[in-house]
């Protein structure tokens, strides 16, 4: 379990960087000022020649390697649900990177976000463990 939740810390970690250096990235490209072909390849293009935005790409790139490694190992129920962390770890890394002001609405949210991660490692740590395998000559017909 251990193993798996540091999987996660570290792919979370990874998403919110990828996150931080997306947004860096397109704020140096600028805003699009019309939907056009060439107000598009413009965005594209700038996008592409960005190192930031490839930066980003890596790290988001790094989570979703990690994420697929912890569906092969875990149950999708108890997974998906706290991959919601990283909207802790980006509010985070955006008031932190970005300089980005977090209203105590978007706080109250980030506090329900842990609340009902915390609710669902408890449900996974508390579940019932299979039974373990009996030997076959314990439950073979005639052995008392």
């Amino acid at each position: 379990m251990f193993k798996l939740l540091s999987i996660l810390l570290v792919g979370l970690v990874c998403e919110s960087a990828g996150v931080v250096l997306l947004k860096k990235g397109i704020d140096n490209v600028g805003d699009m000022h019309s939907v056009t072909a060439a107000e598009i390849f413009r965005v594209v293009r700038s996008c592409l020649t960005s190192h930031q935005v490839w930066l980003g790409i890596f790290f988001e790139a790094l989570f979703f390697i990690g994420l697929l490694v912890l569906m092969a190992k875990s149950d999708i129920s108890f997974l998906w649900p706290l991959t919601g962390l990283s909207f802790v770890f980006a509010t985070f890394a955006a008031m932190w990177f970005l300089g980005e002001h977090v209203s105590p609405t978007r706080w109250i949210g980030v506090c329900l976000i842990v609340l009902g991660a915390a609710f669902i490692s408890y449900s996974e740590h508390s579940k019932e463990k299979p039974a373990l395998p009996t030997s076959p000559s314990a439950t073979a017909p005639g052995n008392p």
